[in-house]
Parts: structure tokens; sequence; C-alpha cells
């Protein structure tokens, strides 16, 4: 699968192609459907390849900063998710004020016509693009009948509600990743590099693969919960680990020891002879065990509820498989 960087990476003579355009943040249920659209679209017009192209950063992020949404999905995770939704390419256009300048026109002779030369437009029914999101499927249409291609405005329905990554990210903030899950069409999955802690949960016999939690990244409510951790790139000289690994996972600033720092704290069940220190790891968030973090008066107590929690992750993940 080609991913490009950029209008200026794109072979020129590239195409033609069936365009799917939108930020794609998770790649959930209702982009998957887009995908799929497109994907029949493609192969109505002969087989052609289908490019789905997204943004990086979040245009919120630079035209509302203080306004931009927790992301679900890094830009590397977002193209490979897409190549398994169907498409042959992906090309993330970095999205700066020069770009949020550019008329729905010129994005459309720009981006559509002079890069990927389009045939066919599959979008979301509300999707909006150009300067000050004055385009609409509308104009799509209209450009399309002047430049020879066609265009598709798809309702992203789901089972309850439309999807939505908006929606999804309520989910997470409610610590409902099972929810999540069902909208995303998979667990909620959040990616960082393992940093040295204080060490005290190999104090206690349960050893965490920490991870910040990131203001930038869709992370759940403060609790545990039962999940997956999965080695993405291993530290320098440190083994890979190929398979996905059953977890404990603490999200929170651990209030027995009056830590401020929120952070992502993964246990991984029945391990203690795991080298993750400056591995780049992926947490799967499967099901909440309990609620927020609490404050325990003695370490006996913590470790009580610690093992409560393990072997509550234990059977959660066995009966799920």
């Amino acid at each position: 699968m080609h991913v490009w960087h950029g209008l200026g990476e794109v072979d020129p003579g590239y195409g033609p192609s069936v365009v799917t355009i939108g930020n794609f943040d998770g790649v959930h249920r209702g982009h998957q459907e887009v995908l799929r659209h497109a994907k029949a679209r493609a192969a109505e017009l002969g087989g052609l390849p289908v490019v789905a192209m997204t943004f990086d950063p979040h245009p919120m992020s630079v035209l509302r900063p203080g306004h931009a949404p927790a992301m679900l999905s890094e830009p590397g995770q977002r193209a490979e998710l897409l190549g398994a939704a169907g498409a042959d390419a992906v090309l993330i256009l970095p999205f700066d004020k020069d770009v949020a300048s550019w008329s729905p026109e010129e994005f459309i002779d720009r981006v559509l016509v002079g890069t990927l030369h389009a045939k066919a437009v599959v979008v979301g029914e509300n999707f909006r693009f150009g300067h000050k999101a004055a385009g609409h499927v509308d104009t799509l249409v209209a450009a399309g009948a002047a430049k020879g291609f066609q265009v598709e405005g798809l309702s992203l329905a789901g089972d309850a509600q439309p999807w939505s990554s908006t929606y999804i990210r309520e989910l997470i903030a409610e610590g409902n990743v099972e929810s999540a899950a069902e909208a995303l069409g998979r667990p909620l999955r959040v990616t960082g590099v393992v940093v040295e802690g204080d060490k005290r949960g190999r104090e206690l016999g349960y050893p965490t693969a920490n991870i910040p939690a990131l203001a930038r990244a869709a992370v759940p409510l403060d609790g545990v919960y039962a999940g997956w951790l999965t080695v993405l790139e291993p530290a320098p000289g440190a083994p890979q680990y190929a398979e996905p690994l059953p977890a404990a996972i603490s999200v929170g600033s651990n209030p027995t020891f009056d830590d401020v720092d929120r952070r992502v704290e993964s246990y991984v069940l029945d391990r203690d002879d795991l080298e993750l220190y400056g591995a780049r790891i992926a947490v799967d968030f499967v099901a909440r065990l309990r609620g927020s973090q609490i404050r325990f008066d003695t370490i006996d107590d913590l470790l009580v509820q610690m093992k409560a929690d393990v072997d509550q992750a234990r059977r959660v993940l066995t009966e799920l498989g």
C-alpha cells in the first residue's frame, strides 16, 4: 500500500482513482462502511485503486488549538487501519494555515483533479471542506459534473445512533470501552514508549509497563481494565514478544502514593521476566473492571485489591478467548 505524506509524494502519473476523504480518526465502523462503498465503486469502474485522504494534524489543532479533540489513532496506525479497510493508498495531507485557506474549488482542483485524477469521490453525507468549511457534498456534485467525477455522500448510520469519532470519545471519557469497541469495530488502542516509573509494582510483585497518558490521545476514564499488551517495537537489545499479552491495566495517578502524573500501567498476567523499558507498546482495552482509583490506607489493603483485579482480568480475558 502506498502512504504519501503530502501531494508532492504522489506520482504525477497516478490514477485514475476513487477517492474518499475525511479525518478518519479511529477508522471506526462508519469509516469502514465508506471504504466498502468506495471499494465497490472502484470495482464498478474497472478495478480502479481506492485512495483514502486524511489530514495531520487534525484541522481543529490549527484552526482552534484549544478545542482540538483527543485523537483515537495516530497517523501511522490510521494508515494501517485504512489499508485494512480497503484503501490501496493513503494520502496524509499536512494541514496548516495555507491548506486551511484553500477554497473548496482550489481543494478540488489541487487534490481530486490535479493529483489523484478522481473518477469517483465517496464521503460521509456531512463532509465539509475548504476555507471556513464552505464546501459540502453538493459542492462536490456540481464540480464532479463539470470535471468528470462521480460523487456519493453516505449516511454513517450505527445501531443506536450515527457512528462518529465524537460519540466514541464520549464513551471513552466515561470508561465505556466495551461500547467504544463496538463502534470502532475493535478494542480501543493506546500506544506509547514504556518509561521507567517508581518501580513500586515490581517491589509489590506486580511489575508494570508504564506509558504516559498524553493529553492529545483518547485515554479512558481513570479505573482498572482488562486488556492486551502488544510490543510494537522492542527496546534495543530486548527480545521481541510476538503475541499479544494478557494484562490488567490501571489508568490514573496512583493516589495511594500521592502521585500526580496520569499514566497507563499494564501488568502482564503472571509475568515478571519481560524487558519492556524503552519498548513501544500498544495497550488494547477490552473491559472495565472497576471505577476510579482508590486510596488505600495500607499496602496490605492495596495488595488484596491488586490480586482481586488481576484475578478478574484473567477471568474476563479467558471468557472472551
